[in-house]
Parts: C-alpha cells; structure tokens; sequence
C-alpha cells in the first residue's frame, strides 16, 4: 500500500505538471490575458552555472513560464545548449564546439559565474526539452540555423507546442529557409528597433504570418514603435522585452529595479508600454513583483 500511495503521487505530480505547459501554451496564444510570462535568460544562472539543467531546473522551481536555451551543434551533428560560439568562457574546453564530438563535449565541465568548474556539463537540447515537458515553454535562441534539427528534437520529445522558435531575419528570408516548417512551428521574430527597416520588417511579420508575439530590442527608448506598441497587440500578437541588460532595453533593465529599487523606471515602464512577455535575468524578483501586481499566477 505505500508503495501504491507513492506512486499515486508522482502520477499526480506528473499530470499537475502537464496540466502547467497546457496552461501555458493558452497564455502564450492567447493576447488578452493579462497575465505576464516570464523568461528566465539561461534559466536561473546568477545562482548556477548558465544554460545547465541546474539552472533551468532552479528556474522551473521558482515558477517561470519559459527558460531560454542558446543552440550550438556538436561535430557529430548533436544540438547543445551553450551561448557561445566557443567553449572557453563558460566550459573547461577551448574551441568551438563543432569540433568536439558529443561524448568529448560531455567530457567538459560548465564553469560557474567565477569561472570556476563545476559537476554540471552541457546539456543537449533533447535533455533540455525532456526536463521541460510538461512543465515550461522553451525559447529558441540562436536557433535560425538549426530550425530543422530543432524541429526534429522537439517532435521526438513531444514537446513541438512547448518550443518557440526565432529569428530576427526578415519574413522573405525565413520563409526562402524554411517554407515548409512556417505552418509547423511556433515563432516569433526578433525586431532590432533602431534600424531603419524595423517598421517594414515588423509589419510584414504581422501580415504574413501574426505571429504569437514580437520580440523587441531598444538601446534607447525613442522609437516610435515602443512608445506605442497598440498596433502590435491590434494584430493579435504579444510584446516581448528583454530587460537583461540597458543597451536592449533602453535602459528600463533588471539591475535598476533589483539593485537600485526603481520598478517605475524599469518593470513598469516595459508593462506600460505593451509587454506582456519579459525575458530576465532576475526571474525571482520580476515574478514577486508581477505577483503583488496579480500579473502572475
């Protein structure tokens, strides 16, 4: 019998689990809501080593809608998760990766924020989305060169709905790239605001394809896009910020809310102006807030 009752509640915890993505993959397509999702950039790296399972398991824990992962691939053709385009900054390898099969990379150690190694090793998009399953959804980045590996990955883990693919190319170039994977996948374009062609690039985003959400990049806060972002959220489609660092969000960053106690110039400003998805490195603080706010469940 107990056995019986401890494996009644892994079952209800794996089912309240899967109850969660479907949750949030409603949110996710959903523009009314008024419930903002949190991404947590490289899962919750100031308190373990970035783009670990650690890390990602820590920010599932704190209670984030969506974790981050940076694509590489490994010489034997492998998809990992490792921001850089070389292994010296954040693992005990030197090099790039695509020069390493998947069984060197593992050999490697993930370095914490000191620079000193660590147990944790870099993980494979296919462990990344089976920890996610159920659970969270998973940001894409740096994923425009991978989408068919990536796609692959996802359909095998059964966790095609759970992943947000990206891109911050134009419509015609995603659509000469991939023209039979647009229909398949969930994406989001990711529009620079302080070029000339960002107006014509989003528009055409919001024509061709309504994506689920728009994810834009400010260093200053002038364009005339962010101060009004209605036309965006009138097109069905979410706002995305990243308020990780000043120069991609016009200085309304992380560090001036944590550090410095200023959500009016930071959090409240990106939710004044439209978002209602915001990437961060401080997922712990940005959920509290939303939540004494009821902006977050």
């Amino acid at each position: 019998m107990k056995q019986l009752g401890v494996l009644l509640i892994l079952w209800m915890n794996c089912f309240a689990g899967y109850g969660q993505a479907e949750r949030l993959i409603r949110e996710l397509h959903d523009p009314q809501t008024d419930q903002v999702l949190v991404i947590a950039h490289r899962g919750d790296w100031r308190n373990a080593p970035e783009n670990s399972l650690y890390a990602y398991q820590r920010a599932i824990d704190l209670g984030v809608d969506m974790i981050e992962v940076d694509l590489e691939k490994s010489k034997d053709g492998v998809l990992i998760i490792l921001h850089d385009h070389t292994l010296n900054r954040t693992t005990t390898g030197k090099g790039k990766p695509g020069d390493y099969t998947l069984a060197e990379l593992k050999r490697l150690h993930l370095r914490d924020g000191l620079g000193a190694p660590t147990a944790n090793t870099i993980p494979t998009l296919t462990e990344v989305m089976q920890l996610a399953k159920g659970k969270v959804l998973v940001n894409l980045d740096h994923s425009f060169p991978f989408y068919r590996e990536a796609y692959e990955v996802v359909t095998q883990t059964s966790t095609l709905t759970q992943a947000l693919f990206k891109a911050d190319e134009p419509f015609e170039k995603l659509q000469a790239k991939y023209p039979d994977l647009l229909d398949k996948i969930t994406f989001m374009p990711v529009v620079d605001l302080d070029t000339s062609a960002a107006r014509g690039m989003l528009t055409t985003y919001l024509k061709k394809m309504k994506p689920v959400g728009t994810e834009l990049v400010f260093a200053t806060d002038s364009s005339s896009i962010i101060r009004d972002t209605h036309f965006i959220q009138q097109a069905g489609t979410k706002v995305w910020v990243n308020t990780l660092w000043p120069d991609i969000s016009g200085g309304h960053n992380d560090d001036l809310a944590v550090e410095y106690h200023d959500t009016k110039n930071s959090w409240d400003w990106v939710l004044a102006h439209g978002a209602t998805m915001i990437q961060t490195d401080r997922p712990k603080e940005l959920l509290d807030y939303l939540r004494k706010k009821h902006l977050h469940r």
